[in-house]
């Protein structure tokens, strides 16, 4: 027996069938290795997406807008409002006297938030306007802040409401709905030009301890029968059921208003209200002008100066 006989046809496979079937055994091997190798290298560039995607996630974290700081010494003010703001009857009877006015005044005596802020009367005169009106109501907030935005001044003083309550019968007085929009729509214009103005809210007086001080003088009193905020002072003597449910609704339209004040106040970062202080605050005689027993004097003006700045100067926002 020969060697080359083990590769003849008797051999039970044939000399040319084992080669044929290594061959197919060895493509099969070869396309099972291209396919492993194929999926291989797709987990492993997958894996490598994510493990990119996280490190880049890691290294690079998304950042936070930087928080608001409260300038509690701003170089420029703008006033708006109503008579408060514009001093009315504090220098003389029936008419404005900006100069005293608690806000941007000059007046030495007052020492306005102005002269508190800027120093001395000249800074005042070029770095503050008033744009607060007499008989101003809170829908004519948006004019006024219009004109202040323009400015671009680093604070804005609001004070209304008073006007809002005060009103011929209680059934007169502005709806809450009312002053809600538009004291929103006055800082909605304020932003829509002076983005970054600082914005110091004061809240409205306490108009009932108002009528329980100056009805107890017998000048005030019939100055107030002229018609000065009737829903409040009118018939000051009447102490029955009727007045009294007049004067207790009035005054909790007074302190709605204030809540929308501090609400939406308290929804701009840039907003500063005051705490309730003005409303808390007792004005006695000496505090009111000797005209109306309404309107603060050249005192109260003063007397909302210290307030407002000791407010806006403070590290925390009152409470």
């Amino acid at each position: 027996m020969t060697i080359t006989d083990a590769g003849g046809p008797g051999s039970g496979g044939g000399g040319t069938a084992a080669p044929e079937r290594r061959g197919r055994r060895g493509a099969r091997a070869r396309r099972v290795a291209a396919g492993t190798a194929a999926i291989l290298a797709l987990t492993l560039a997958a894996t490598g997406c994510e493990g990119s995607s996280e490190t880049q996630s890691k290294a690079a974290p998304a950042r936070k807008a930087p928080e608001f700081v409260w300038d509690r010494s701003p170089g420029s003010i703008a006033a708006v409002g109503d008579s408060i703001t514009r001093s009315f009857n504090a220098c003389v009877v029936l008419a404005d006297c900006p100069e005293s006015s608690w806000a941007t005044g000059t007046d030495t005596e007052v020492r306005s938030l102005a002269m508190r802020l800027l120093g001395n009367a000249a800074g005042v005169s070029e770095r503050t306007w008033n744009y607060a009106k007499t008989g101003a109501e809170a829908e004519d907030l948006s004019a006024q802040m219009t004109r202040a935005a323009a400015r671009k001044p680093e604070l804005v003083t609001v004070m209304v409401g008073a006007n809002d309550a005060c009103s011929d019968s209680a059934d007169r007085m502005t709806p809450v709905a009312d002053f809600r929009a538009s004291f929103t729509g006055a800082l909605r214009e304020l932003r829509r030009t002076s983005p970054k103005s600082q914005v110091y809210v004061s809240s409205v007086p306490n108009l009932k301890r108002l009528w329980e001080t100056g009805r107890k003088d017998p000048i005030g009193r019939q100055i107030w029968k002229l018609g000065i905020c009737s829903s409040m002072l009118g018939d000051s003597q009447d102490l029955g059921p009727e007045a009294t449910e007049r004067r207790d609704r009035v005054q909790r339209r007074v302190e709605e208003y204030n809540a929308v004040l501090k609400d939406v106040c308290g929804k701009d970062q840039r907003c500063r209200y005051d705490g309730g202080a003005v409303y808390s605050y007792r004005f006695d005689g000496e505090l009111l002008s000797r005209w109306d027993w309404f309107h603060p004097s050249k005192d109260g003006q003063s007397a909302l100066a210290e307030i407002a700045y000791r407010n806006i100067t403070a590290a925390s926002v009152p409470k």
